[in-house]
């Protein structure tokens, strides 16, 4: 592992630990499954690994809703196990960043119960959000915010009182204007910091601290409960925690938010480290498109002094070889995911493997989301029986959800379970990932898995690559062109016909035309 601000060019791969690898034997990944498996990821290429939620949870959304933020659920594992992981991880090269949840607990958190124990205007509920309703007999919520899971964003109590949860109805949404919840935060922070852990991915970041008026809003208006000023207090505090322990511990904000220099403005140099870049992944397939997000991403980020962090997916959206094969819209939106529309996979498969390259190439961090550098589509055929994510009931259906990305990894094999463990897994994987296994894909040479390995080893390895700048370059219609120095440049074809390249190529992401011509929907790496 190197030293200095490692993070501002790393590559970090994401692992849904549900859906990664099974070592126990009863359909769900666990620990065990992951420490077999750091090999694989030693050899992918990547510097970090983030694991989402592992923490003990009754599961409502995936582990997203916290009982315990200092204990591993039992469907996972131990606490012992996770230490051993984490330091088996350091000792294969690999940095290991923890989710940490910080607006909201699960309804079985201790301090919940407490809460709902306690009854209205004790000290237990200042820790939450309970207020009377309104109406003659506060009937009805306190204001009109919605849930961002569909519905109204309270729920009433036995006792006539309505909690606030911007989530789930089972994800109460914590007080941070209560002093117990910012110490308690700052305790879980040095729990896992002292366990080994190099940092945090921070979900919900904008969302921590609400107006206290809690005021009603109009439709899709978001300032009364999302990027408030005082949130900049919070992360400097704890920013300090994380410098006050060796070896560049990092913290990486989820923040969707519409004004994308308001969210650079959360990555000052006492603030967090690193943000997702969000407005990168939704982008449709197009050059305009990319070239203006990259731009104004870089600016923002060059504001502050922090490096941009691109994604492609993650585990709460549709994954790129399905986004990209659409026909017409091919951008991402949670309100309306195009769930069922027509997808030419082919299509798709080869713009997700262009993205994958020109990704990798932007100055800042990369994060891969598990089963993107194998290839996989988003499975959308799930029975409605089998589907978990509380988005889908929430909204009766008409959200299909998430679980299409969670579905678990296909390993070796010809059938399901595909080595991904030796029980059915928790959700179906299609047949045809018979050819999208790893161990079928280690024996192609062109296969997605040999693309994103040699990428990630040319991005380890090119002194141009990581972290630095950018400037683009004079290019035909359609095609976005950069160098970064020294000796680098990457181009990526969005138009329809074959382009000439003006160098000779390290890496393409797909076959080239005839004279060495760059075709429709490909990326290549010159020197």
């Amino acid at each position: 592992m190197s030293s200095s601000a490692w993070w501002r060019g790393a590559s970090i791969y994401q692992i849904y630990p549900r859906s990664f690898a099974d070592g126990s034997g009863d359909g769900t990944g666990d620990l065990a499954g992951i420490r077999a498996r750091l090999p694989y990821l030693a050899s992918l290429g990547v510097d970090a690994v983030w694991f989402t939620p592992w923490y003990p949870s009754p599961m409502d959304d995936g582990g997203y809703d916290v009982a315990d933020f200092r204990g591993i659920d039992p469907l996972f594992g131990t606490l012992a196990e996770a230490e051993a992981l984490i330091g088996e991880a350091h000792r294969h090269g690999l940095r290991v960043l923890v989710d940490i949840v910080p607006n909201h607990c699960s309804d079985e958190h201790p301090w919940f119960r407490a809460a709902l124990a306690a009854g209205p205007g004790s000290p237990e509920r200042e820790r939450f959000w309970f207020r009377p309703g309104r109406g003659a007999d506060g009937e009805l919520p306190p204001n009109n915010w919605p849930s961002r899971f569909g519905g109204p964003a309270w729920t009433r109590v036995a006792d006539g009182e309505w909690y606030l949860h911007l989530y789930s109805s089972r994800q109460p949404d914590l007080n941070w204007s209560d002093p117990q919840v910012r110490t308690e935060f700052d305790d879980v922070l040095r729990f896992w910091f002292d366990r080994g852990v190099d940092g945090f991915r921070i979900d919900v970041a904008d969302g921590l601290v609400k107006d206290q008026a809690l005021p009603d809003v109009e439709p899709g208006d978001e300032t009364p409960f999302s990027a408030r000023e005082e949130l900049h207090e919070i992360y400097r505090s704890w920013r300090k925690i994380a410098e006050s322990y060796p070896g560049d511990r990092v913290l990486v904000a989820e923040m969707w938010l519409p004004d994308a220099a308001k969210a650079a403005s959360y990555l000052r140099h006492d603030e967090l480290h690193s943000a997702f870049n969000f407005d990168y992944l939704v982008c449709p397939w197009e050059e305009p498109e990319f070239r203006a997000v990259i731009t104004q991403t870089l600016a923002n980020h060059d504001a502050v002094g922090a490096p941009a962090a691109w994604v492609l997916s993650n585990h709460d959206v549709t994954r790129p070889v399905t986004r990209y094969g659409r026909k017409g819209n091919t951008g991402f939106d949670f309100a309306d995911r195009l769930h069922g529309t027509p997808v030419d996979r082919a299509l798709g498969t080869r713009r997700a493997r262009a993205a994958a390259l020109l990704t990798l190439a932007l100055p800042g961090a990369a994060y891969v989301y598990q089963g993107e550098e194998l290839g996989l589509w988003e499975v959308e055929d799930i029975p409605a029986a089998l589907r978990q994510d509380p988005v889908f009931a929430r909204t009766g259906g008409t959200d299909p959800g998430r679980d299409g990305c969670r579905v678990p990894l296909p390993w070796s094999g010809d059938a399901s379970p595909f080595g991904f463990g030796d029980g059915e897994p928790w959700l179906p994987q299609p047949p045809e990932w018979a050819a999208y296994t790893v161990e079928a894909q280690e024996r192609d040479p062109d296969s997605m898995l040999a693309l994103y390995r040699r990428a990630l080893d040319l991005r380890r390895t090119h002194p141009a690559l990581g972290d630095g700048s950018l400037r683009w370059l004079p290019a035909p219609a359609g095609v976005l062109a950069f160098a970064r120095d020294p000796g680098f440049a990457c181009f990526v074809n969005f138009g329809a016909e074959p382009v000439t390249l003006p160098g000779e190529v390290l890496l393409a992401s797909g076959p080239l035309a005839s004279g060495g011509q760059l075709p429709p929907d490909t990326t290549a790496w010159l020197s």
